[in-house]
């Protein structure tokens, strides 16, 4: 292994060790993750409200991009009605849109969303392929990043987790899936 190859590893684990310190600090202990759907009524409401993924959003708008796996029935554009600032795993569970941490970190981590990956599935990568178990941690070359945008302003990543993260009318708020850094961040 070259030296810049040893370099890059061990900048992309300690970029996700950083990652998750940051959202285990933020997060609350008691808070916990949506792990049921919303109410039919509630998500059909959403679904229903929701514009075309470039149409304005008077809500947050949510967006689920499968990135580098091309897992298209995961992706997803929704507009979820709130008037007010609202933690982003409430705006998740009014979306629809399922989230899955790790058996080490189940609140803290965003390991599948919507069931992507699957456990069998085989993510291809620079070194190889990789199944993601949801254990500990994601790899560092392959996972589920959560950015916010403001109603004017660029793609920013979360500071915080799903449990504490706030979003307000007229953000943005997106998973994506990364693998050996691409996509480096959501589309415009």
């Amino acid at each position: 292994m070259t030296l810049t190859k040893m370099r890059t590893a061990a900048a992309s684990s300690l970029a996700a060790a950083g990652l998750l310190l940051s959202l285990a600090a933020c997060s609350s202990p008691a808070a916990t993750q949506p792990t049921t759907s919303a109410p039919a009524s509630t998500a059909a409401a959403s679904s229903s409200a929701a514009p075309s993924a470039s149409g304005p959003c008077d809500g947050v708008k949510v967006i689920v991009d499968s990135g580098a796996l091309k897992q298209a029935a995961a992706d997803t554009s929704v507009c979820v009605p709130v008037d007010e600032p609202t933690v982003a795993s409430k705006v998740l569970d009014e979306a629809n849109i399922k989230t899955e941490g790790t058996t080490e970190y189940p609140n803290e981590l965003v390991c599948r969303v919507n069931g992507v990956p699957a456990a069998d599935f085989d993510i291809t990568h620079k070194g190889g392929t990789y199944r993601e178990e949801c254990g500990k941690m994601p790899a560092a070359f392959a996972y589920w990043a959560l950015w916010v945008k403001p109603a004017s302003g660029d793609w920013a990543y979360a500071q915080e987790g799903l449990a504490t993260l706030k979003v307000s009318p007229g953000e943005s708020l997106e998973l994506l899936f990364t693998v050996d850094g691409e996509p480096a961040a959501p589309a415009a």
